[in-house]
This record gives C-alpha cells, structure tokens and sequence, in this order.
C-alpha cells in the first residue's frame, strides 16, 4: 500500500462521517494529517471522529455561511487548511426528466454543485495566501456520461468537473492543484437513495463487473492530493473500472 506524507497538513473533509469520506480520512490520518470532518449529520460525524481521532464539525455545504463558519473556525482552530476534499452529496431520486421533481433537482443541485463552490470558494484564497493547497473534488462516472434517470445527479457532477477544470487554471500559479475523480458506484449509504433497477444499470455498466470499493478510492484521492501530485491541476482522473470511453 502506498503511503503519502501528511504530516503538518490539516485535511478538511466533506460527508467524512461515512463511505468514501471516511475512507479518505482513515487513509489521512494513518499518513500524518490532522483531519476535520465537515458534515451535516453531527451525530454520526461525532461518532466517526472519535474513532478516527480528527475533529467534527458542522456543516451545510449547501449554505454559504455554513460553509464560511466552519472555514473560519477550522482556520481559528488549527492555523490554516492545506487539503480539502470534497465528499458530501447526495443521489437523489430515479425519475425520467419530464417527471423529475423541481424539489428533488434543486436540492441535488443545492447539495452535490453548489456545496463544492461553496467550499472551494472558501479555502483557496488561504491556499493562494500561503503558496500552496490541495483540492480534490468528488464528481462521478455520471458527470461525464449521463445515467438515464438521474439527470439531476449527472448534471450536478459535470458541473462539479466543469468547475474543477475552471479553478484550476486560476490556481495553477500559486502552487495549488485542483483536480476531480470520476469513480464508478461505490457501495455506501447513498444506494439508500436509489432504486434496485438503477443499482443494477450502474453495475452492468462497469467491465470490472463490480462497483469499486471506498479504498479504492480513497487511495487515489490521497495521491491527488499529496505534495507528490506536484503538476496535475484541472484534471479529471477516471476510477470507473473500464466503464469511462474518454
């Protein structure tokens, strides 16, 4: 298993309470960093934080100042945020387009694009400040094919790429990469919000014939947003088990 250097480097993590964000935080942690959970379900954040030995606070990415108070308080608190990665969002409902609700888009949208701008917009100009920052955020196979009934979904993660390759040109001088996934279907508590026909669409999808595992992808993000990873910036870096065609 390879093994990055954290040390020194405080991580904030997006929906670290539980799947790929937790996953990524083990990883962290296990490597040197000081880690903060930034997610909305305090119970479950507490609890998760206490048994990886990071901190949890609250956040709504979907609210600026939420997002705003938890930067300021993370900045207060430990001096400044050199890693952020971006786990929180939600599926959403399975529906054709003329029948998706209005309700069900807005908050997708809300939650899954708007939360990365959100956060994004708050730590890098600390990153800018300092010469130096590491942004991953979490899109999805979807962003770059479109899975039928969910188009909520797959326009919020092309929109979370788009915003990636847009920030990253900006930030490339100042020594900061920021740089998205595109990871197949991981088997976490968003199935919960998806329907077994969709689950198995996703999966027939994928050569590998199976959905990657939360390791996985935990061990390419820590790479894209170690100090190694000293060139990337505005990239897209596919983890859909052959599924992706470009």
């Amino acid at each position: 298993m390879n093994s990055y250097d954290f040390y020194d480097q405080v991580a904030v993590i997006t929906g670290g309470a539980q799947g790929i964000g937790y996953a990524v935080a083990k990883r962290m942690i296990e490597n040197g960093a000081t880690v903060v959970i930034w997610d909305f379900n305090m119970d479950l954040a507490q609890a998760s934080a206490s048994k990886l030995g990071a901190t949890a606070l609250h956040c709504d990415v979907s609210d600026w100042n939420s997002v705003q108070a938890a930067a300021q308080q993370t900045e207060n608190q430990l001096g400044r945020i050199d890693v952020l990665v971006n786990s929180a969002g939600v599926a959403g409902a399975n529906a054709v387009v003329e029948e998706y609700p209005i309700e069900e888009w807005n908050k997708i949208m809300s939650v899954n694009l708007n939360g990365t701008f959100h956060t994004n917009r708050a730590v890098i100009a600390g990153m800018k400040q300092r010469g130096y920052g590491r942004i991953v955020n979490i899109a999805s196979i979807a962003g770059k094919e479109g899975n039928p009934n969910a188009s909520a979904y797959s326009a919020s993660k092309a929109g979370v790429i788009a915003l990636t390759k847009s920030l990253g040109k900006e930030a490339a001088d100042f020594n900061i990469g920021v740089n998205c996934v595109t990871p197949a279907a991981a088997r976490t508590a968003i199935f919960d919000q998806m329907s077994e026909e969709h689950i198995n669409y996703m999966l027939s999808k994928i050569p590998r014939n199976r959905f990657v595992d939360v390791a996985e992808v935990a061990n390419m993000i820590c790479w894209i947003a170690s100090a190694e990873n000293a060139f990337a910036t505005g990239a897209v870096f596919d983890l859909s088990g052959g599924r992706a065609t470009y």
